[in-house]
């Protein structure tokens, strides 16, 4: 019976999972091992260490209460609730017009057709939105589990090949620089995505309630914590492996990275070059499974935490769940697409704003997280021990640093 039961809580670490492996991985950790070569593989460790203790704080306050986390934002006051939810009004379109794009891109290099990148985009977006309109948490849980799976295959042949071509020389060049203006400002963009913005620990909580409605099993902490680190270990393994695809493939190549979308298909003719004409399917594959998989999570999550938090905000749309929720994710499909088609050309100073302003909202997202686990209102036997707590503080600290040091950085353009 234990088994059963904890098969039953296991989902939403996977869409995590599938939520984090995207832009965070395909972009920023292979742009950081295509650039720095290995030198940057302590801070990709490091910022998974750091923001652990926040997103297991969601799916730990959910296990433990019955509850969202949204709920125990409302528990603290409306402003925390309020804050969430103007931040990811703007994220969600600029980080669903990011991911989406770049899954049309990919789309087209693996299915060998070149259509104009605005309708790949648009059928990317209508097809995450018929799935969930369709098929609701049931069909996301189901595609992200084959989605990761196949993913990982992918990555690991991937990285095999990579390794044997490289012969060493990403050991044996000199990295540049990274503590200067350039560098931090590629920092903080990676730390901000890496591996996800600290506000989907409220996704994986709400998904936690959607999955109890599936299977009628309510996930205890334990099952809870196992089902997270199932997804968020995978999460920073495969973290490590996207940034050494990039820096045994393309770190002192020679070649001028291109930035935003157009890196993604850099990459994959990078290996195709290196490796042959057959490691271009495995490696197309394996960029579009990742960009999909986070499009998919994002028309579901972003939707999903913006509809839930406007039900507790405006009393009136309490029981109003189902249709804010579809109306949202329709209009933020639908403004992510014009996003998309006015910002076509200069992505990648969108991109970098999200992820800059994920990073920002960081210390913000960990205080609340961290407040709400220690509170009366959270069962006294479920709030965590001393270790997490310290680690907790020690992740605030480091995030609101950084955060500091980026502003002054901005203000005295050094």
């Amino acid at each position: 019976m234990k088994n059963q039961n904890l098969l039953k809580s296991i989902g939403p670490g996977i869409l995590l999972a599938g939520a984090a492996i995207g832009g965070s991985h395909l972009l920023a950790s292979t742009t950081a091992g295509a650039r720095y070569g290995f030198s940057l593989l302590w801070i990709v460790l490091l910022i998974n260490l750091l923001k652990y203790p926040f997103f297991e704080y969601g799916q730990r306050y959910t296990a433990a209460t019955g509850e969202t986390i949204l709920d125990g934002y409302m528990r603290l006051g409306r402003w925390e609730l309020l804050i969430f939810f103007l931040l990811n009004l703007f994220t969600a379109i600029a980080n669903i017009a990011g991911v989406s794009l770049i899954a049309g891109i990919l789309a087209a290099e693996l299915f060998g057709t070149a259509p104009h990148p605005f309708l790949w985009t648009g059928g990317i977006l209508g097809i995450c939105v018929t799935l969930m309109i369709a098929g609701k948490y049931k069909w996301l849980d189901r595609a992200m589990k084959i989605q990761i799976s196949l993913l990982a295959l992918a990555t690991v042949i991937a990285l095999a090949a990579a390794a044997r071509y490289n012969h060493g020389f990403a050991l044996a060049a000199a990295p540049p620089a990274v503590w200067n203006k350039t560098g931090l400002l590629f920092l903080i963009a990676l730390m901000g995505w890496m591996p996800a913005p600290i506000e989907l620990s409220a996704w994986t909580s709400l998904w936690m309630q959607e999955r109890k409605k599936e299977t009628g099993h309510a996930a205890t902490v334990r099952e809870a914590r196992i089902d997270f680190h199932i997804g968020y270990f995978t999460t920073a393994a495969l973290a490590v492996v996207f940034l050494s695809l990039g820096a045994l493939v393309m770190f002192g190549s020679g070649e001028t990275l291109q930035a935003g979308a157009g890196f993604a298909k850099q990459f994959i003719e990078l290996y195709t070059r290196a490796l042959g004409s057959w490691i271009r399917p495995v490696v197309a594959l394996a960029a579009f499974i990742t960009m999909f998989s986070t499009s998919l999570t994002c028309i579901d999550g972003y939707p999903r935490a913006l509809a839930a938090s406007l039900q507790r905000i405006v009393p009136a749309w309490q029981n109003r769940f189902k249709p804010l929720y579809f109306t949202v994710m329709s209009l933020t499909a639908l403004l992510s697409l014009a996003v998309v088609g006015l910002f076509l050309q200069s992505l990648k100073v969108l991109l970098e704003v999200a992820m800059i302003l994920s990073f920002l909202a960081a210390p913000v997202f960990a205080i609340i997280n961290y407040r709400i686990v220690t509170a009366g209102f959270m069962p006294a036997g479920d709030r965590p021990g001393k270790a997490m707590r310290a680690l907790s503080w020690a992740g605030i600290l480091f995030l609101a640093g950084f955060s500091l040091l980026f502003i002054i950085s901005r203000f005295t353009g050094s």
